[in-house]
C-alpha cells in the first residue's frame, strides 16, 4: 500500500487547521485591541440633494462699422435692444463688461518688390466692438429657456451670442453647518456598532476633524483633495464628512 495519499491527507488537514487557527487569531487580536483601547476613530458622512437657486448667464454681442465712432454708435443702439429684451423677460440685474475693440483687416495683393516678388498688404476695413454681459437671476429654469428665445434679437439685427451658464446654490454655507452635525451623528452610530462587537460602549466625543465639502452634479460621488464646487448642474449633491474619535467605557 502506498503511504503517500495518507500522508497528503494528514498534511492538508494540518494546513486547514493552521488556517482556521490563524483566522481565529486575527479576530481575537482585533477584539483584544478593541477591548484594550480607550478610544475608537471612525468617519461619518452626510449627503443632501439640492437645487440651485441662482443662475449666472454670460453672453455678448458685437457691432461692425468702417469707423470706430460708427461702431460705437451701433453698439449702443444694440445695447438698448438687448436691455429692453432682457427686462421684458424679467431679467433686471445686468452687468456690463469692458468693451473689446478689434480691427477688421484683410489681405490684398500689393506691388512687387525690387526682385519682382509679389507683396501682400494688410488693409484695415473697419472695427468690431464686442460688449460682454453677465445676468443674474433666481429663475434658474426659465433663464435657459430665455437664452433659446434670444433669436428674437437676431431678427432685430443684433449679433447676440449666449456664452455659458453657472448654476449656484447660495445656501451651501448653511447646509454645510447642518450636514456636519449629521455626519458627526453618523460617525457615532458607526462607532457604536463597532464597539458593540467588542462588548464595549461609547462615552464622549474626544475629537472631530471636518473633511472638505464636495458639491457635485446630482448623485455624483466625485471627490478632490480641495473639494468640488460644481456650477454646471441645476441639481446637485452635497457630501460632507467628519473624522471623529470617541472614548469608550
Amino acid at each position: 500500500m502506498n503511504p503517500r495519499p495518507h500522508l497528503f491527507g494528514v498534511l492538508a488537514g494540518l494546513f486547514l487547521a493552521a488556517g482556521l487557527a490563524g483566522s481565529a487569531a486575527i479576530v481575537a487580536s482585533t477584539l483584544t485591541r478593541l477591548n484594550d483601547s480607550n478610544a475608537i476613530a471612525v468617519t461619518g458622512a452626510a449627503r443632501r440633494n439640492v437645487r440651485s437657486d441662482l443662475i449666472v448667464w454670460r453672453a455678448n454681442f458685437s457691432a461692425d462699422a468702417p469707423s470706430l465712432l460708427e461702431a460705437q454708435q451701433r453698439l449702443q443702439a444694440d445695447l438698448a435692444k438687448v436691455t429692453a429684451f432682457l427686462q421684458a423677460h424679467g431679467v433686471a440685474e445686468i452687468a456690463l463688461a469692458p468693451v473689446q475693440i478689434r480691427e477688421i483687416t484683410a489681405k490684398r495683393p500689393g506691388h512687387a518688390d525690387d526682385d519682382g516678388e509679389p507683396q501682400t498688404l494688410t488693409v484695415r476695413l473697419g472695427y468690431r466692438l464686442t460688449q460682454g454681459l453677465e445676468m443674474r437671476s433666481g429663475e434658474v429654469e426659465r433663464v435657459p429657456r430665455l437664452a433659446a428665445e434670444s433669436g428674437a434679437l437676431l431678427e432685430q439685427g443684433v449679433a447676440f451670442v449666449s456664452d455659458s451658464f453657472e448654476f449656484i446654490y447660495t445656501k451651501a454655507g448653511e447646509a454645510k453647518v447642518e450636514m456636519m452635525a449629521e455626519a458627526t451623528k453618523d460617525a457615532r452610530a458607526r462607532a457604536e456598532q463597532i464597539a458593540a462587537q467588542g462588548g464595549r460602549r461609547l462615552d464622549g466625543l474626544r475629537s472631530a476633524k471636518v473633511g472638505v465639502i464636495q458639491i457635485n452634479p446630482l448623485h455624483s460621488s466625485a471627490t478632490s483633495w480641495d473639494g468640488n464646487n460644481d456650477t454646471t448642474a441645476l441639481d446637485k449633491t452635497i457630501i460632507a464628512t467628519v473624522s471623529a474619535s470617541f472614548a469608550m467605557k
